[in-house]
């Protein structure tokens, strides 16, 4: 007998979607209709299309489906996808794997520990951020799960030279830069979306992997999958990332999202 087919996917600006990130550009008599799927402060806060939805429901009963998310957990916690609760979820970019909604304590005990040997400290990456960053743009510097750092910037004034420097910076210390939308991410290199995946697909005996996402931070998981799909934005896309078993999709915004269900039940259901 072969296993379950996991399906591991991103979620902000690749399943999901905030306001701005829309990108309905079609007629207003022609836009999809939209499902909020997170609520914020008592305002709805990201949205699917309703056929979005239902595809996501459907996927839930074809494989295991695997949200996997940078979002810290508390974050994660507010999103209300379509379907039954997911088995497992990915949070903080790696370092907790949740089972059943509980973050797993051995593997979040071996990404603690992969992280001391592998990488400079929390510490004085936060410390450089705060110290380089322009209080003219900077808006926002936040912690998450005491595992990485970012900022929220005023993304109108932020200097494309400096996140270069500080990806240069970073990489000297085992450290990953990423800017997506306002949100300028420092991630330790260890800490890593596929090597949760990995277990994930490990623990299930997974006879195939498929990954979606439209960041730097989920390019190592595209490499780990057996098929992959970006949607036409996001970092991927504008830096012309691409691997042959990776699908560049054309669509942008809510829409990618929506193809991006299409081929993953497709390949599923294969």
């Amino acid at each position: 007998m072969t296993g379950p087919v996991v399906v591991a996917s991103d979620l902000d600006r690749t399943l999901i979607y905030s306001e701005g990130a829309l990108a309905l550009d079609m007629p207003d008599a022609l836009a999809p209709r939209l499902l909020c799927v997170e609520v914020y402060e008592r305002r709805p806060l990201s949205y699917v299309t309703e056929a979005a939805a239902g595809l996501l429901e459907e996927l839930a009963r074809a494989a295991v489906f695997v949200p996997t998310t940078t979002r810290t957990r508390e974050q994660y916690g507010r999103i209300r996808l379509p379907g039954p609760p997911a088995p497992y979820a990915i949070c903080a970019n790696g370092g907790h794997l949740l089972v059943d909604g509980v973050s797993d304590p051995d593997w979040h005990g071996r990404v603690r520990e992969a992280l001391s040997a592998g990488c400079a400290p929390l510490a004085e990456v936060r410390e450089h951020l705060v110290r380089s960053a322009d209080p003219a743009w900077l808006l926002k510097e936040r912690v998450a799960e005491d595992l990485f750092a970012y900022l929220v910037v005023d993304r109108a004034l932020l200097p494309e030279a400096w996140v270069k420097d500080l990806a240069g910076w970073a990489a000297e210390r085992g450290w990953t830069v990423s800017l997506q939308g306002r949100k300028v991410y420092a991630v330790p290199g260890p800490l890593t979306k596929s090597a949760a995946v990995t277990e994930v697909a490990r623990r299930t005996g997974a006879s195939e992997v498929l990954a979606a996402g439209d960041s730097l931070l989920d390019a190592d998981l595209l490499m780990a999958a057996d098929r992959g799909w970006r949607p036409g934005h996001g970092e991927l896309a504008e830096t012309g990332w691409s691997v042959a078993h990776v699908d560049g999709l054309a669509e942008r915004g809510v829409a990618a999202g929506e193809q991006i269900l299409r081929a993953m039940l497709r390949a599923a259901a294969r």
